[in-house]
């Protein structure tokens, strides 16, 4: 069910608002274009800056306007355990098909605390529940051998691996079997990430081009190598420059070009500097998105 591009979606902003017209849209244009997913509420959907009300309003407009066309996933990850139950309850009840929750951040907790968090994340709901984990924000990095323990809980399915290292999936694989689902969290290893027995990718880069990334998916799992192959090539740079400031500013920018939203972005984030501006149309021209 939750395998191929999935897109870890931008949040629409409008005068410091949700931009939900906007956000509807944007909806649309990913299940037009093959989209295999939806992450709201995500990394990517500076979800450190939306209050409660907001966070649960994405929700529900994805819900709303995908209408079981594609799997929704939403984000209800926070270093509060409290709170994460809370926004997973809701999630639950806002009929979602998975909750994507990252380990808790700036708390530091310890193998114990984090398998903790997620068992009282797993007790209090009924939905299949997908790590997040990405020391590189977070601090921390869940070890193989806690998240093989969290796998034998009833609604713990899988990962969604933004270590960076590709020996993870190696040995998660090896500890946990091919039952345990494995996404990428990174767009510009999603080749070999497959390769080692990945299912897909929750992607920055198919906020911008979700039917390149949804063929490139396509290809890969259909075991279409040289030609996902050759996809993948093309799309590094893009992979590149949306990380040439930080996500989602770059992402952002690129929508706002192709007039699907606004460039605004929350404090303390802002918007692209006018180099980067450069650097960014060069690789949306190159690749005739624009």
């Amino acid at each position: 069910m939750f395998k191929g591009s999935i897109t870890a979606m931008v949040t629409p902003f409008k005068d410091g608002e949700l931009d939900i017209s906007s956000f509807e849209k944007f909806i649309e244009f990913q299940i037009s274009n093959g989209t295999a997913g939806l992450v709201p509420g995500g990394t990517t959907g500076e979800s450190p800056t939306l209050d409660f009300s907001e966070h649960k309003k994405i929700i529900d407009v994805t819900v709303s306007i995908s209408k079981g066309r594609i799997p929704v996933i939403a984000g209800t990850g926070s270093n509060s355990t409290k709170e994460a139950i809370e926004l997973t309850r809701y999630a639950e009840k806002a009929k979602v098909d998975a909750a994507l929750v990252v380990t808790p951040y700036y708390n530091k907790p310890t193998q114990e605390g984090l398998y903790q968090h997620y068992k009282a994340i797993n007790d209090s709901c009924g939905i299949p529940i997908i790590i997040y984990n990405i020391p590189g924000r977070c601090v921390i990095d869940m070890s193989v051998e806690t998240m093989s323990r969290l796998f034998e809980l009833k609604n713990i399915i899988g990962v969604k691996d933004a270590t960076g290292d590709l020996n993870r999936v190696d040995e998660q694989l090896k500890a946990m079997g091919k039952d345990f689902l494995m996404l990428t969290g990174n767009d510009e290893n999603a080749y070999e990430f497959n390769k080692r027995g990945g299912s897909g990718c929750i992607s920055v880069s198919s906020n911008v081009a979700p039917k390149l990334c949804s063929d490139f998916q396509n290809l890969s799992l259909s075991g279409k190598d040289m030609e996902a192959l050759n996809l993948f090539n093309k799309l590094i740079d893009l992979h590149n420059v949306m990380f040439v400031e930080s996500n989602p500013v770059p992402a952002k920018y690129s929508l706002h070009i192709l007039k699907l939203m606004r460039e605004e972005v929350r404090l303390p984030l802002v918007t692209a500097s006018e180099n980067s501006k450069l650097k960014i149309r060069k690789v949306l021209e190159q690749l005739s998105i624009i």
